[in-house]
């Protein structure tokens, strides 16, 4: 049969071998975009009711034209149906039900007919070239790649990567850096996303994982694995700590970082537009790291407050504007580097919070344990702060402090506990006078005080505790570190964000454990119902199968 549009069989291959070649696309996609295309322009000729099909044979060019109809007793559709007489002309041994195979003629495409499967063989061809960028770069993620920036648009730097194309967008770039056009330039591929136009590709200069493969490019030891970058934060543009360990007691891991004149960190530094990077051994005690990640000032200590989830720096007078830096530049960093909040305090601050918490906890056991002033002040210099913590501690260990016998020691504890129970009936008194009902009581870990919170929340029923998520309920708050612009202003802090509020028992210190079993206790009851139906349901099976047939 003749070819069903002007270009000869040679010139049909020939096209499709081109457009694969130059769209590094497979030759069947082409061939079945071609005949996507003459099976559109056959129905405009023919009529867009038939149901057309085309073969173009990928080896000889000969292309195949023919319509597909039904063979039925009585033709209601002309276009798709065939009576059996007509069929059995068509092809021998035809039955009513069957489809069969009426070859047509070969077809000329005129100049609109032409244009249109020119059209459809783009569309196509185009579909798969994104597919194809799609499955190269989609696994991808995380990796450097080297590009060459084709143009600048809204602040956005679109970068040429050969087969696609990627996007630096404005937030992702170093700050005061020129991009500019026809300039080669490398960049971390962070997301590869599917889009209508395409493959998305988005690129970063300014992602710390960026410069963690750049010394992995720069440094044998940590493309090797020898030495592992732990930890690293960003103030692109301007400064950057990493924490690096070795697993290679004869291999110094800064010294390797650093390189022979400081060769390997200057390469990565020119590559960042000179991003000044403090290179710090990496510790697994909290303490020493933070010590570590807040050079190059001098720490006379930490303070770890385990139940707020923050650190307490102490530094000297004349070290203060060198740990936070300017801006917050060092503490911030130092922050992000541990995964710690900091705070940093003046030797001269932290004793004026020490004699604060100290007579605030003299006051209270003075008061609760109704004791003196000496007594008071002696239990809290023993490291003792809550009440919780006299009533339960073990007795031999409340004896044993200088000045004290068991009997004080037993007395002691008597009136912690009689205190904590006097502190239980006021918060079940206003807890009751809230409205939060008896059945929230008696919900795991849950304490009055922490009732009285719930109360204060307007969360009074069950149903107002189960439809809480576990975060909603007992997410810690999360505040910005302390920082100051220099030694003698006054601290600053950034404003409370929304994501930053805690759960509604943020304060009491609840583990994700204890939250998700306070909730699901609070859902229980939405399931009694359900169980006598349940439970009802084998009886009626068991009763019907007894019944007489």
């Amino acid at each position: 049969m003749a070819s069903a549009i002007s270009a000869n069989k040679a010139e049909l291959l020939a096209i499709a071998n081109s457009v694969a070649t130059e769209k590094m696309i497979d030759k069947s996609i082409v061939i079945e975009a071609m005949e996507e295309a003459i099976q559109k322009s056959a129905r405009n000729r023919y009529g867009a009711e038939n149901d057309i099909r085309a073969k173009l044979d990928p080896n000889t060019g000969d292309l195949t034209l023919w319509r597909v109809v039904e063979v039925v007793e009585e033709v209601d559709d002309y276009f798709k149906q065939v009576d059996l007489k007509q069929a059995q002309k068509l092809q021998d041994g035809a039955a009513i039900g069957d489809f069969i195979v009426d070859p047509l003629p070969p077809v000329d495409l005129g100049r609109i007919d032409a244009q249109s499967a020119k059209q459809v063989i783009f569309q196509k061809v185009r579909d798969a070239e994104r597919e194809r960028q799609f499955d190269e770069f989609k696994d991808r993620a995380g990796e450097v790649i080297t590009g060459v920036i084709k143009s600048v648009e809204f602040g956005h730097v679109i970068v040429n990567l050969g087969r696609a194309e990627g996007v630096i967008r404005r937030d992702q770039q170093i700050p005061r850096e020129a991009a500019r056009v026809g300039e080669r330039v490398r960049a971390l591929i962070t997301k590869v996303e599917r889009n209508n136009r395409g493959p998305q590709i988005f690129l970063s200069r300014a992602h710390p994982d960026f410069m963690r493969k750049l010394f992995a490019q720069e440094v044998p030891e940590i493309y090797d694995g020898i030495i592992e970058i732990k930890a690293a934060a960003r103030d692109p543009g301007s400064r950057a700590k990493i924490g690096v360990i070795s697993h290679d007691s004869s291999i110094d891991p800064v010294g390797a970082c650093v390189g022979m004149k400081g060769s390997r960190v200057q390469a990565v530094v020119q590559e960042l537009q000179g991003e000044k990077i403090d290179i710090i051994p990496w510790s697994e005690d909290t303490a020493t790291f933070i010590v570590n990640a807040l050079q190059p000032a001098t720490v006379a200590r930490v303070v770890l407050d385990e139940d707020d989830g923050r650190i307490e720096v102490v530094v000297p007078d004349d070290q203060l504007s060198l740990a936070i830096g300017r801006r917050g530049q060092n503490v911030r960093l130092a922050s992000q580097l541990t995964g710690q909040q900091i705070d940093i305090m003046t030797e001269e601050e932290a004793s004026e919070k020490r004699s604060k918490e100290f007579a605030e906890r003299s006051k209270m056991f003075e008061e609760e344990l109704d004791v003196d002033e000496t007594l008071s002040q002696l239990l809290v210099a023993e490291g003792f702060a809550e009440l919780e913590e006299v009533a339960y501690v073990e007795l031999a260990e409340l004896a044993s402090i200088e000045g004290f016998d068991d009997e004080l020691a037993e007395e002691l504890q008597s009136r912690a506990l009689e205190a904590i129970e006097r502190a239980e009936e006021g918060h079940r008194a206003t807890r009751r006078e809230l409205g939060v009902e008896d059945a929230i009581a008696e919900l795991p870990h849950l304490t009055e005080a922490m009732l009285v919170t719930l109360g204060k929340a307007g969360l009074k029923t069950l149903d107002d505790v189960a439809d809480l998520a576990t975060d909603e309920l007992i997410a810690k708050k999360r505040e910005a570190p302390r920082r100051r612009n220099n030694a003698d202003g006054p601290p600053m802090r950034r404003p409370q964000r929304e994501q930053d509020k805690g759960g509604v028992l943020g304060e009491y210190g609840l583990t994700e454990e204890q939250g998700n079993e306070i909730i699901m206790a609070a859902r229980a009851h939405w399931f009694d119902d359900e169980e006598p139906a349940a439970a009802e349901a084998p009886t009626q099976e068991a009763a019907d199968a007894d019944s007489p047939q």
